[in-house]
């Protein structure tokens, strides 16, 4: 449940930047400009069963289903409707829970052989966009289509927003993904056969140590005497797949034990800091593996630094230059995250205010407007020496002009509805351009001086156990999901300590721990499995996590009543109810990370609503703020916590979660609201004072009955 604000001037938990991405983001889906005009649908409100319908001003709808059979039916279908045009029904959607599915009927005459089950709305808080291809089900209509019922799944108390309801075109974009989707299904699926087997498997040889220097690389582990050679691997490839090599170097023939070899760091043009290395044998002219692959685990600096960490925990998320900077002083903040949109650093082509920069084997031209503006953020970052993290969001290609940088970047198997696309990390296009522009970012604002401000930290990319909304790579297996993102982080990660060399990569991460968010999302849990069994079977890394522990309701701020969370480690969620799981968690031994604790926790977007401006409404957020702060205290690996957002905004659908005001309240514009008191307090000699209205609302004698102290299992 990832939301950012990207824009300038914009700054909702869930409102991504519309100034950035624009309608852009959902060209093609929302727009119905493709071809034929859409046949635009209205709600017959008389017919809503089992939900409230309000109607907006500005045309759109706000359901609440009230019990379990929530449905409502469209009035006449428009005269322009054509069953051969007009057959997949879209729609944008805002709401704060998922669904469980959504079914389509035809009218007449409702019943279940005329029907089409799709997949439910996902827990989304910026306007996002639903399709369902509806060809099959029209091509089953004998009479006349009088007009279509909608129902909402099974689940009670869930509000949703809907605007522009439509039967359209199917675009390209759509078309595309079908296409893709059918032709790769048995691969994916022998993928994530082969890479379950493959992160469980012994191999008989080990290459135990990569390191690389500014000139060559040097590779050192153990192996028998038969004949072998050293592969050089490209990213994209797929463990399990047959081998493809880039190079092989046969190693000196000797007796079993350790081996040294070194090679040259660069080959034919390309920096093979960004290989995998695979002992072989030779088969019949195959190449057959005998270790598990091997990244880089070290890589010499450009320039030796010092660790910079932040000075408390006391954190602000989607900062960025010109957005109430005094609250950085006011409150103390020593961390942000800031949004960055890396497909606007750079182009492929030449033009105005764009400077070219040479990477690998093409001379890419950067985007220097974006630029300067990412160069005023951490300026002002720099200079009060706050440590910042940057969360690096990829935009959907669909809109794209074929041969441009965003096409390179973003991965072909994103679906249209995703907010945002993984990078493409399966081909070697696809690598070189998200190679190019981290590199760019990394050694502008990694160098010692800070000139430009300073990049500590890489959030890839946005809350991946949701991807299919935030970070969406097309349907995938889990497996095959985290294997795309685990190259992503290795690359955010040997390319950042090229210059910066206490940068992490951080994992991005909801609150749904062991269950997943809805069908098509990924359990937290799952994926932090199984990012430590790519670190253990291909070279562990200083990777980090940054987690999102919002309240079970966004809406309510009495996050100590939240009853999913439980204190186990198969516990649903983890909200600031259990932040205790989340901390035993990470010092359990097989996390470790080189035989320490990894204790690199951030909480990186996470606020508390006030469902109103009334005294009770706000005393129960700002309770909510002292319960977190004092846990948050207590938990010795959370380093940050950055408050997410702090100034309340229109386009939230209702939720106050800021620090502040609206900016247009009529009482207070931007008023401070009494839990931007409770978190400036945080750490403060006034802090006991501030919170002690809290332990009355929460229930508490005192705080040292806060934390839950019972082993965790």
């Amino acid at each position: 449940m990832c939301i950012y604000e990207i824009g300038k001037r914009l700054s909702p938990r869930r409102a991504i930047g519309w100034l950035f991405l624009g309608a852009w983001l959902l060209a093609g889906l929302a727009n119905p400009g493709w071809g034929a005009e859409p046949a635009v649908l209205q709600l017959a409100l008389p017919t809503a069963h089992h939900l409230e319908i309000q109607r907006a001003a500005d045309g759109s709808y706000e359901l609440k289903t009230t019990d379990s059979d929530p449905y409502v039916s469209t009035i006449s279908l428009p005269a322009n409707f054509d069953p051969n045009r007009h057959y997949v029904l879209s729609f944008e959607y805002f709401s704060t829970k998922a669904t469980d599915h959504l079914q389509v009927f035809l009218i007449p005459p409702v019943s279940e052989a005329l029907s089409e089950k799709g997949p439910g709305l996902s827990l989304s808080e910026v306007w996002s966009s639903y399709a369902l291809n509806l060809r099959a089900l029209l091509s089953r209509q004998t009479g006349k289509l009088r007009g279509l019922r909608l129902d909402f799944g099974t689940r009670p108390n869930r509000v949703m927003h809907l605007r522009n309801l439509q039967l359209r075109e199917e675009t390209a974009a759509e078309r595309e993904y079908t296409a893709r989707r059918v032709a790769q299904e048995q691969k994916i699926a022998r993928q994530e056969k082969n890479l379950r087997e493959y992160l469980q498997q012994e191999y008989p040889q080990k290459i135990t140590r990569v390191e690389v220097d500014a000139q060559q690389i040097t590779l050192t582990g153990t192996r028998s005497q038969e004949t072998l050679s050293l592969a050089e691997i490209p990213l994209e490839q797929v463990a399990g797949e047959p081998l493809t090599p880039t190079s092989v170097t046969p190693l000196p023939n000797g007796l079993a034990g350790t081996f040294t070899l070194t090679l040259p760091r660069r080959a034919g043009g390309w920096d093979r800091l960004l290989r995998k290395w695979v002992l072989v044998r030779s088969n019949g002219g195959r190449y057959e593996p005998v270790s598990s692959a091997h990244y880089a685990d070290t890589v010499t600096p450009q320039w030796a630094q010092p660790p910079e960490k932040p000075r408390n925990f006391k954190g602000l998320g989607g900062f960025h230059a010109g957005r109430l900077t005094s609250d950085l002083d006011e409150l103390d903040i020593s961390a942000v995250t800031v949004n960055l949109m890396i497909n606007n650093v750079l182009h492929t082509q030449p033009g105005p205010g764009r400077t070219p920069y040479r990477y690998g084997n093409h001379t890419w031209h950067v985007n220097d407007g974006y630029v300067q503006s990412l160069d005023n953020t951490f300026r002002e970052t720099a200079k009060r020496k706050i440590i910042v993290s940057a969360i690096l969001l990829v935009g959907q290609a669909k809109g794209a002009a074929e041969g441009s940088f965003t096409r390179w970047l973003a991965h072909p198997d994103a679906h249209p509805s995703g907010i945002f696309a993984m990078p493409d990390v399966s081909s070697a296009r696809g690598i070189e351009a998200y190679a190019a522009a981290l590199n760019y970012l990394a050694e502008r604002y990694g160098a010692p001086d800070q000139a430009h401000g300073r990049i500590h930290h890489w959030i890839l990319h946005n809350e991946v156990d949701a991807g299919w909304v935030w970070t969406n790579a097309g349907e995938k297996p889990a497996a095959v999901y985290l294997d795309l993102y685990h190259k992503s982080m290795r690359m955010a990660h040997l390319i950042a300590r090229q210059y910066y060399p206490h940068a992490q990569a951080f994992i991005s991460l909801t609150h749904h721990w062991a269950k997943a968010g809805e069908p098509r999302f990924y359990p937290s849990r799952e994926l932090l499995d199984l990012l430590l069994d790519f670190s253990r079977r291909e070279g562990d890394f200083a990777w980090a996590i940054a987690y999102h522990p919002y309240p079970q309701d966004l809406g309510k701020p009495r996050t100590w009543e939240d009853d999913q969370p439980r204190f186990a480690f198969d516990s649903p969620k983890i909200t600031f109810r259990n932040l205790e799981v989340l901390d035993q968690w990470m010092v359990q031994p097989r996390t470790w990370y080189l035989g320490r604790q990894r204790r690199t926790l951030h909480l990186t977007e996470q606020g508390l609503n006030s469902p109103d401006y009334s005294e009770k409404a706000l005393r129960d957020q700002a309770a909510g703020m002292a319960y977190t702060m004092k846990k948050v205290k207590q938990l010795g690996t959370i380093e940050s916590f950055h408050y997410h957002n702090w100034i309340d905004n229109r386009g939230e659908g209702g939720l106050r979660i800021g620090l502040r005001r609206f900016p247009d309240d009529a009482e207070a514009p931007l008023g401070k609201k009494p839990i931007w008191n409770v978190f400036q307090a945080t750490g403060t000699p006034q802090e006991d004072a501030v919170f002690d209205f809290a332990k009355e609302v929460i229930g508490l004698k005192d705080w040292s009955s806060l934390l839950y102290r019972k082993p965790i299992q």
